[in-house]
């Protein structure tokens, strides 16, 4: 069974944009977001000066598209100040510390590793990077320790608005956040696994609450139809374009990884070339179509 979770969010001057607080109650940890122009803010606050984990966002001057660099210090203040004249391309800083004293290098050291997994399995933002971190050697308390605080994190960070850990679909789940994400997929039952086949074309996708995920190795027609309207269009040639569709060398075009769509039609048009019903196409393993399992959920409210 899910566990809720009380989250609690100072706002530093009472606006969304400026420096937030955010803890969880009852657990040692917290975070800080501020954006980059804030930065010299943070020396009023000596939950900032402690050891901890920290996330750059912003955007990859190459590809275009959202982009992440996860880094550790014993002093994270001191290391972002370091950053603002180093790296430009960020925009904002979430750091994660402790309230109390127990962090110390090793851990913050694993932290930055095991969340440099995280990012890059998720492949929701560009990890930037360049090598992923050694990960130290802990004794086992502390390493189940860490474990535990990696999973906190990744519900903070999502709070604040970055879900840069969050895999999109529930089948590939990194290895250190199995045990939370177990009981969610436990939850999530057949009803949440689609198929769509049409003229030769089989693709399979996950429901969740962002929208359908197209799996990876999912199969996309070669050719369109007129009836794919121009929006749908441009945004299977930028899929083509990023390679997240490739042609196989047996000229079959597949994905290459999980994709999100906001709506099973999108989804569905795009993998098929021309203007299709998701709703009517999409079905379960059972033969039961995506729209008779909403009406189905529905009445049962």
């Amino acid at each position: 069974m899910s566990i809720g979770r009380t989250i609690r969010i100072y706002l530093d001057d009472g606006s969304i944009s400026g420096i937030r607080h955010a803890e969880i109650v009852n657990w040692t940890g917290q975070a800080i977001s501020a954006p980059r122009t804030q930065v010299k803010s943070l020396s009023d606050w000596e939950e900032s000066k402690k050891p901890g984990v920290y996330f750059l966002f912003g955007v990859d001057e190459t590809s275009g598209n959202s982009a992440v660099y996860i880094g550790e210090a014993e002093n994270v203040l001191d290391r972002l100040q370091s950053h603002v004249a180093t790296k430009d391309f960020w925009n904002e800083v979430v750091l994660f510390t402790n309230k109390d004293e127990n962090l110390t290098k090793s851990h913050v050291k694993y932290l930055e590793s095991r969340l440099v997994q995280f990012a890059k399995s998720a492949e929701r933002y560009v990890v930037l990077n360049g090598n992923e971190p050694q990960q130290p050697v802990l004794p086992r308390g502390d390493r189940d320790a860490m474990e535990e605080f990696l999973s906190n994190i990744r519900v903070l960070l999502g709070v604040i608005g970055h879900k840069a850990l969050e895999s999109l679909a529930q089948h590939e789940v990194p290895k250190s956040l199995e045990n939370q994400a177990h009981e969610e997929s436990a939850l999530a039952s057949n009803n949440s696994n689609f198929s769509l086949k049409v003229k030769g074309i089989s693709a399979k996708a996950v429901l969740t609450d962002e929208g359908i995920v197209v799996l990876s190795g999912s199969m996309v027609a070669d050719k369109i139809r007129d009836s794919l309207s121009t929006g749908y269009q441009k945004l299977r040639a930028e899929l083509i374009d990023s390679g997240a569709v490739v042609k196989g060398s047996d000229g079959i075009l597949r994905f290459t990884r999980d994709r999100l769509f906001t709506s099973p039609s999108q989804a569905a048009a795009i993998i098929a070339g021309y203007a299709i019903n998701g709703r009517h196409h999409w079905q379960t393993e059972s033969g039961k179509t995506l729209k008779a399992v909403e009406e189905s959920e529905a009445t049962s409210i």
